[in-house]
C-alpha cells in the first residue's frame, strides 16, 4: 500500500508554492498587453537584452575556465590556508553585492589598489565600461559554480581515478576522461546556476560598471531605471527576464540535474 503523505504537510507546501507563484501572477496582470510588441522591440529592451546575454553567458564561461580547477583544488588537494581560500571564494556568496561591488572599485578602479597601475600601464579603465561589467557579474556568481562543483568532486569514489592512473594514464587524461564525466551532472548544474545567478545580477554592477545604456545597462539596471520613467517598460523587461529564467530551468531541470 502507498504511503499517503500528511495531509499538513501538503498545505504547507501548496502554502510555499504560492508565495513564490503569487508574485508571478501579480506581474503578469501588470502586463501592458497590447503595446507589449512595441515595448519588447525598442532599441532600450535590445541593448539591455544583449548586454546581460553577453555579460551572464561570458561570466559562464569565465566561472568555467577558472572554477572548475579552483573547485578541484579546494576538493583534492590539501594545502596551507584552504579553508581560509574556501571561504575568500564564497564570500560573494552572503556578501551584499553593493559591498561586493565596492571593494572592486577599491581594487579595480582607476585610482585602486590594481586598476590604477594597469591604467597606468595600458589606458584601460576598467569601471563603466562593459569589461568591467563582466567582471563584476563574474565576481558574484562563480562562487554557485564552485560550490557545486567541489561538493561533487568530495563525494566522488577516487578508484575511478586510481584505476585509470595504474592503466597508465596521466593526470591531465585522467582530469579529463574520467574526473569531469563523473561530476557532469555537477557541473552543468553549477553552470546553470552560475548563468541565473549572473543574468539577475544588479548591486555589484551598478557600483562598479554604472548604468550606462549600451555599454553596462542590462536588464536588470534597465528595469530599475524603467520604473522611474516608464511603469510599462519595467513590467515589460520584468517579464522579459521571468521568461527566460523560467524556460532555462523549465527545460534544463529534468534534463541535467536529475541525471
Amino acid at each position: 500500500m502507498r504511503h499517503r503523505p500528511p495531509v499538513a504537510v501538503l498545505v504547507v507546501a501548496g502554502l510555499a508554492i504560492a508565495f513564490f507563484a503569487l508574485p508571478l501572477i501579480g506581474l503578469l496582470g501588470r502586463v501592458p498587453w497590447g503595446s507589449l510588441d512595441e515595448l519588447l522591440t525598442s532599441e532600450l529592451v535590445g541593448e539591455a537584452l544583449v548586454l546581460s546575454a553577453v555579460s551572464s553567458v561570458s561570466a559562464t564561461l569565465l566561472s568555467l575556465l577558472l572554477g572548475v580547477p579552483l573547485a578541484w583544488a579546494l576538493a583534492k588537494v590539501p594545502f596551507p590556508g584552504r579553508s581560509l581560500a574556501r571561504a575568500v571564494v564564497l564570500l560573494p556568496l552572503v556578501l551584499p553585492p553593493v559591498v561586493g561591488g565596492a571593494t572592486l572599485l577599491f581594487a579595480f578602479g582607476r585610482t585602486g589598489l590594481f586598476g590604477a597601475p594597469l591604467y597606468t600601464a595600458t589606458g584601460w579603465v576598467l569601471p563603466f565600461s562593459t569589461a568591467g561589467l563582466v567582471l563584476a557579474v563574474t565576481f558574484v556568481s562563480m562562487p554557485f559554480l564552485v560550490v557545486s562543483v567541489e561538493a561533487a568532486l568530495r563525494g566522488e569514489d577516487p578508484e575511478h581515478e586510481e584505476a585509470a592512473a595504474t592503466l597508465g594514464a596521466g593526470s591531465w587524461s585522467v582530469f579529463w576522461h574520467v574526473t569531469l564525466p563523473s561530476i557532469r551532472p555537477a557541473l552543468l548544474a553549477g553552470a546553470v546556476l552560475t548563468w541565473a545567478r549572473a543574468l539577475g545580477e544588479f548591486g555589484a554592477t551598478v557600483t562598479f560598471a554604472g548604468s550606462v545604456p549600451g555599454a553596462t545597462q542590462t536588464l536588470p539596471l534597465a528595469i530599475y531605471s524603467a520604473l522611474e520613467t516608464d511603469r510599462d517598460a519595467a513590467v515589460a523587461l520584468s517579464l522579459v527576464m521571468v521568461a527566460i529564467s523560467l524556460t532555462v530551468f523549465a527545460v534544463l531541470r529534468d534534463r541535467w540535474w536529475s541525471r
